[in-house]
């Protein structure tokens, strides 16, 4: 698949994000000004924008990422439009991203922007963290060419993209957005249109229980974050969640659920049905065979051996691995 050209309408944080990963990756991208702003205003606004964008690549080049000798031409790969040019910036992109602010005024107009000014094959992304695809299909022409596509801030760097569409996108835009997000280097995954997506519910969650242990005094909020670099996000850069629910055993977690819960007396540690079901029926991961993921016919000792080679790498790039003592 051929770098896309796109277009985004609104140059913010996400907008400008969005653009540097474009540009990194060989794509065009058309930033459109969401505001009316006077000829000097929008001056401006452009030397603003493209001084963040640059300084954003230019800190990716000086960690050894590239050769700042290249960085103009990334630059040449960014355009920004003022909102009167909006055909323009809009008329022969391939998909139109929106990221404008989280007012549903914001989008609507946004929207209206799309649906005149876009091509007639045109996908239209928004990358809210907060309204769902099916919330906002209403306010396009065309809902069968759109969908949410909610990029994690630095959205240069974090590979992840959560794709959610509403009812009425068509198979045609949801295949080709994932396709356009993996040329872009990135790696999409579907949900379907709930609040807080997958990331962002997870993350909400371990968060909140992180603040939890400060307020209850259980740990310093130092120590807090070292338990979750050095234990659970090194295991989880490696393991997906579900993935290591099968590899100790979705019986382990049932039972430990079920202590935390009787312990502390909150329900929110309690398993949830899934788990109790998957319990009840011997899906409890790879030592039955089968628990979120079926291992029938898969060389779990190769696999096995693979994911600790992974880990072990996760543990030298962070430099934590020490030959053994002799």
């Amino acid at each position: 698949m051929a770098m896309p050209y796109a277009a985004c309408i609104g140059a913010g944080r996400m907008g400008r994000g969005i653009a540097q990963a474009l540009a990194y990756a060989g794509g065009e991208i058309a930033l459109l000004d969401a505001r009316d702003r006077s000829p000097q205003d929008f001056d401006a606004y452009v030397t603003a924008v493209l001084s963040e964008v640059e300084a954003g690549l230019g800190m990716i080049a000086d960690l050894g990422g590239f050769d700042r000798a290249d960085l103009p031409t990334l630059r040449e790969r960014v355009s920004i439009y003022p909102l009167a040019e909006a055909e323009a910036a809009l008329e022969d992109a391939e998909i139109v991203f929106e990221a404008v602010p989280e007012v549903r005024d914001a989008k609507a107009a946004a929207f209206a922007l799309f649906d005149r000014a876009a091509g007639p094959e045109a996908i239209l992304a928004s990358t809210t963290s907060t309204m769902l695809a099916t919330d906002l299909a209403g306010l396009t022409a065309h809902p069968d060419r759109f969908l949410n596509a909610h990029w994690l801030n630095p959205a240069l760097l974090v590979p992840l993209v959560e794709v959610s569409p509403c009812e009425e996108t068509s198979p045609e835009t949801l295949s080709h957005t994932t396709a356009l997000l993996e040329t872009l280097g990135k790696v999409p995954v579907v949900c379907k249109a709930s609040p807080g997506y997958i990331v962002p519910r997870i993350q909400a969650l371990a968060m909140n229980e992180a603040a939890r242990l400060v307020e209850e005094g259980v740990a310093s909020a130092e120590d807090v974050d070292r338990a979750v670099k050095y234990g659970f996000g090194l295991r989880f850069s490696v393991l997906g969640l579900l993935e290591f629910i099968d590899w100790g055993g979705g019986d382990i977690l049932y039972h430990a659920s079920r202590y935390m819960a009787e312990a502390t007396g909150e329900d929110r540690f309690a398993p949830p049905a899934i788990v109790s079901e998957n319990m009840e029926a011997g899906r409890i991961g790879m030592k039955s065979g089968q628990g979120f993921f079926d291992y029938a016919g898969r060389d779990v000792p190769a696999y096995q051996k693979e994911r600790m080679g992974a880990f072990l790498s996760a543990l030298r790039q962070a430099g934590l691995f020490k030959p053994p003592a002799t």
